[in-house]
């Protein structure tokens, strides 16, 4: 509300002294500029109290006004709070309080304060969060915001002064944990920062390569119950064996469906080196930690016969070659003597088998091809080379 204006033209000056004569300048009047407690809207007390003088002075308020904590008393003509505190170029944000509300209105006599926002940088119990508060210390800070501070340890104390740049508080409140060790339960109450510490506040060590049901740098969180770990463990070398491959190659000279091995697979050797640990007594599961060739394998190499199978063996072909090769090895093929000289249907010996244009061992050749070579045996020499079961092939 603005002062109230003179009758005729722009008051330069203040009311004439008492006493003074008509057409006496008038007395100095108060300076241009804002209304506030030192301006011109303040009446001095040597003005002459009149009804117009009255009007002006009942517009004129005491106003106590804090700032941040600084308290002052001063006079105004503003209608509320809000135009108080521009005319005072006090400015407020979002953050900032302001009691009563800018939009108030005002009587001589109020009071009223503004406080300043100030950013928290908080870490409550491991989870960072941004926040403001009025409060200008610590102390006031955590009982504006809520925290319980008993027990809690703090990264700042709590007298400690917050300016208008605020600050960066960790706060650990106190929790209740439980620590599970040796058959023991151990419940405390703590501001640990991590399981680690917490585990060593119940009284317990961890040894060698003991460890937590928890990772033991994670925060112990209120309620949590942590279970050590007690690990014992070696290291234990074994020998596998890596299995070798199989190569088929062709060989015309060999009968279809004959197949000779023309180098017999090896296995090689793997060292392989485990960990074997125990946790709390009981054992787990090997964990593989690396391996070196000891030994490579070496393929198996059989050779597969294309050549065809011959059709007859002329003086041979009407004999009774099945009741032969059922005396002599039970009529399979594979079939080896307790010696391991003689083989196949009609237990060759090696020699006699490759003299005949065989290849590799009896066998392992077809049991077509094996027909073949005791058919031509038969030819060269009847039935002699089956001195107790020749007699069948007549049979």
């Amino acid at each position: 509300m603005g002062c109230p204006a003179e009758a005729a033209g722009p008051r330069r000056g203040g009311p004439p002294a008492a006493g003074s004569p008509p057409g006496a300048p008038a007395a100095p009047g108060p300076p241009s500029g804002p209304r506030r407690c030192g301006g011109w809207c303040r009446r001095p007390s040597s003005w002459p109290s009149s009804p117009r003088h009255s009007a002006f002075v009942a517009d004129d308020k005491a106003i106590r006004l804090s700032v941040d904590g600084e308290p002052r008393t001063l006079h105004t003509f503003a209608d509320d709070v809000g135009e108080l505190l521009a005319d005072e170029g006090v400015a407020f944000g979002a953050h900032d309080m302001v009691a009563p509300a800018p939009g108030t209105a005002l009587a001589s006599g109020d009071e009223i304060a503004v406080r300043y926002g100030r950013p928290v940088h908080l870490t409550l119990d491991g989870e960072p969060r941004e926040v403001w508060t009025t409060a200008r210390t610590v102390d006031g800070a955590l009982r504006q915001l809520g925290v319980r501070a008993e027990g809690a340890h703090l990264s700042a104390s709590r007298s400690r002064h917050i300016g208008r740049a605020g600050l960066d508080l960790a706060v650990r409140t106190e929790r209740t944990v439980t620590i599970m060790a040796d058959g023991r339960a151990r419940t405390i109450r703590t501001n640990a920062a991590t399981v680690r510490e917490a585990v060593e506040e119940a009284g317990v060590t961890l040894r060698g390569q003991d460890t937590t049901s928890v990772a033991p740098g994670s925060f112990p969180r209120d309620g949590q119950t942590v279970t050590v770990m007690r690990i014992t463990g070696s290291r234990e070398v074994r020998e596998e064996a890596i299995p070798f491959r199989v190569r088929r190659t062709e060989d015309p000279t060999l009968f279809r469906g004959t197949e000779v091995v023309a180098q017999p697979g090896q296995p090689g050797a793997l060292r392989v080196t485990y960990a074997l640990r125990s946790v709390n007594g009981v054992k787990q599961r090997p964990r593989r930690l690396g391996s070196e060739v000891v030994r490579a394998p070496q393929d198996r190499i059989v050779k597969v016969g294309t050549k065809p199978k011959p059709q007859s063996v002329t003086g041979a072909d009407g004999l009774n070659w099945g009741a032969l090769a059922r005396c002599e090895s039970g009529a399979r093929p594979g079939a080896v003597d307790p010696s391991g000289t003689y083989g196949g249907l009609y237990q060759f010996d090696t020699r006699t088998w490759q003299a005949l244009g065989g290849r590799g061992r009896p066998q392992d050749a077809s049991a077509s091809e094996q027909t073949f070579r005791a058919k031509k045996l038969y030819v060269q020499r009847g039935a002699s080379p089956w001195p107790h079961c020749g007699r069948r092939l007549r049979g």
